[in-house]
Parts: C-alpha cells; sequence; structure tokens
C-alpha cells in the first residue's frame, strides 16, 4: 500500500507525477502550508524534518524526492521511468538528479540572477535532445517540476531557455502531467516565496 503525501506545486510535484505514470493505486494525503499541517505531531512523526514529500510503502516512510522517484521507478520497471538497460545511464539519472537537487533547486532562494544561471547551465546540459536521456525518465519529471515554478512564477521571456521551454512542453503534454496539475490545482497552491 502506497500512501502520498504532498503539498499542492511543492517538490512532492515530481513524485506525484511519478505515482500518476506508474499507474498504481495510491492514497493521496495533501498537506495544508497555510495551516501548518507539516508541523502537526503526527506528520513529524513520520518525517521529522517536516517537509515533503513522505511516500508510505506499507506504513514504512520514505522521504526526500529523488529517493522516491528512485525507488518508484526501480520497484515498477513496467512504466520504464528508469534506464535500467545500462549502469552509465543509470548512473547519469543519478547525476542530473543530484545537479538540480543540490545546484536548481536552492538556486531560487539565492535570488533570480543565481536561478538564470542555473537554467541557463541545465538549458546547455539538456540541449536539444527530447529527454535528458535517450528516454523518458525520473530525471525527467524532477527537472520538470522545477523549471515549472520557475517559468510559472518568474515567466522568462521566449528564447531564454529554449531546450527546457521545448522539454516544458513534452511534459505538459503527458497524461500523467496532466493529471497532476489538474489534480494539484484543484486542491490550491500554497507556495512560499
Amino acid at each position: 500500500m502506497l500512501t502520498f503525501y504532498f503539498a499542492p506545486g511543492s517538490s512532492s510535484m515530481a513524485p506525484h507525477i511519478a505515482l500518476h505514470e506508474i499507474g498504481r493505486p495510491f492514497e493521496s494525503r495533501p498537506i495544508s502550508f497555510a495551516r501548518k499541517e507539516n508541523h502537526a505531531p503526527a506528520y513529524l512523526a513520520l518525517n521529522p524534518e517536516g517537509k515533503v514529500p513522505t511516500l508510505l510503502i506499507d506504513g514504512t516512510p520514505l522521504t526526500e524526492v529523488a529517493a522516491i522517484l528512485f525507488y518508484l521507478a526501480k520497484r515498477f520497471p513496467e512504466a520504464g521511468l528508469l534506464p535500467d538497460w545500462d549502469i552509465l545511464a543509470e548512473a547519469q539519472v543519478i547525476s542530473w538528479m543530484s545537479f538540480i537537487a543540490s545546484t536548481i533547486h536552492p538556486a531560487r532562494r539565492q535570488g533570480m540572477e543565481r536561478s538564470k544561471e542555473v537554467f541557463a547551465i541545465a538549458d546547455r546540459k539538456l540541449g536539444r535532445q527530447q529527454w535528458v536521456l535517450a528516454r523518458y525518465s525520473i530525471a525527467d519529471i524532477h527537472l520538470f517540476r522545477l523549471y515549472w515554478r520557475f517559468a510559472n512564477s518568474f515567466h522568462p521571456a521566449p528564447g531564454m531557455f529554449p531546450n527546457l521551454s521545448s522539454h516544458y512542453d513534452r511534459m505538459m503534454a503527458r497524461p500523467a502531467v496532466q493529471q497532476t496539475c489538474k489534480i494539484e490545482a484543484a486542491i490550491g497552491y500554497e507556495l512560499p516565496a
């Protein structure tokens, strides 16, 4: 049994998309930042940091976006979210996800100039290829979520990040992304500045 704790529009959007990609049933538990539900004792017992996401796997909590994405990809290989055809490709996914978590994610708090700088790096790294690697993976989901927030918050000029913008459009065409965005928008976004 999978139970997913998330806050709409937050970093938890990435595993939320992955859960829809794998197509297995899961229980949704939205968390309100405005009502500080992430600091409620019951939630802190699952995730002492009070962050989202948390995925309960048969009652055992798993936290952090990259770990949850990796678990879902490995546990449900039929979804094709991890290039398990060779170890180098799998390591490249981990490399991208580490770059996303350690460089792109904290840039928002470092200001607009730093955000533009790191998205320019990501745009160059991505290049003109359709997906981060030869085929769609959890790295695409992770990258999309951060660019989704940046693009919808700061509205970069057309052509500023052409490769990321094309990737964004391809991601938005995926049914799992559309389903996740619809569900999260219906609940409402309470994102911190």
